[in-house]
């Protein structure tokens, strides 16, 4: 019996000439992971204007590079590091504790999807997984409208990766994060801490995982105002409050 495997290669994240760090990654759709990284990371707001990427692969893996609108020296100067890791934990270099329990942003415009929303994402998302259909080993974050339609799915075998790659999709494609149109994130994870960063960060206004959260994942919520919501079934769901 043959079975595809996913993708998983070193990929260097350079900003304004600036190597931030490698990750292991899906080689699929990196100038979307460039823009949801830098998000992320705060080097640029989700309604920043399109980042110029530069996408090649080496020998050793993929290098992305990508030039930062305006002038971000102040950020890089202070954050500047090289990381080296396995995932996009948000943890890898962190230079003290307390980097990471730095405040978040509130959420600008916190909503709750109905159950109905979210049933109706969680049934259309499989139809947007290609590698995962393929080979049962890949993540997917879906950004989705508050009635539950899919307005773009990623796909990594990482977890963050894959919700990188969505919000930079999503905020490339013009979309009004937190503003006139709220959309809520759907993610084929466990929720841990660092995804209800990215989904704060990324201008969404609310979060939904498959799996589980982690204790610190609902306080960084809670701090935050972005509305929680896990175990996500067909027919169930469990909103944290």
């Amino acid at each position: 019996m043959e079975r595809p495997l996913p993708g998983e290669v070193p990929v260097a994240l350079e900003f304004d000439g600036v190597t931030w760090a490698v990750m292991m990654a899906t080689p699929e759709d990196l100038a979307d992971y460039a823009r949801g990284f830098a998000i992320g990371e705060g080097l640029i707001s989700p309604d920043a204007p399109p980042l110029s990427v530069d996408v090649a692969r080496i020998d050793d893996g993929w290098i992305v590079r990508a030039h930062l609108p305006g002038s971000n020296a102040g950020t890089m100067a202070e954050r500047v590091r090289r990381r080296i890791g396995d995932s996009s934990c948000g943890l890898c270099g962190m230079d003290t504790l307390a980097e990471v329990a730095r405040p978040l942003p509130p959420v600008a415009v916190p909503m709750q999807p109905e159950p109905a929303a979210i049933f109706r994402a969680g049934g259309m998302l499989r139809d947007h997984q290609p590698i995962g259909r393929a080979t049962g080993a890949a993540h997917a974050a879906a950004i989705c409208t508050m009635d539950g339609a899919i307005a773009c799915v990623r796909e990594d075998v990482g977890r963050h990766n894959a919700f990188d790659k969505a919000i930079g999709a999503w905020t490339a494609a013009g979309a009004a994060p937190g503003g006139a149109a709220p959309h809520f994130a759907m993610l084929s994870a466990r929720c841990s801490f660092e995804l209800v960063e990215k989904a704060v960060r990324g201008g969404l206004s609310a979060l939904v995982t498959i799996s589980a959260p982690t204790s610190m994942a609902v306080e960084r919520a809670r701090d935050a105002g972005l509305p929680l919501f896990v175990l996500a079934r067909g027919d169930s769901v469990l909103e944290l409050t």
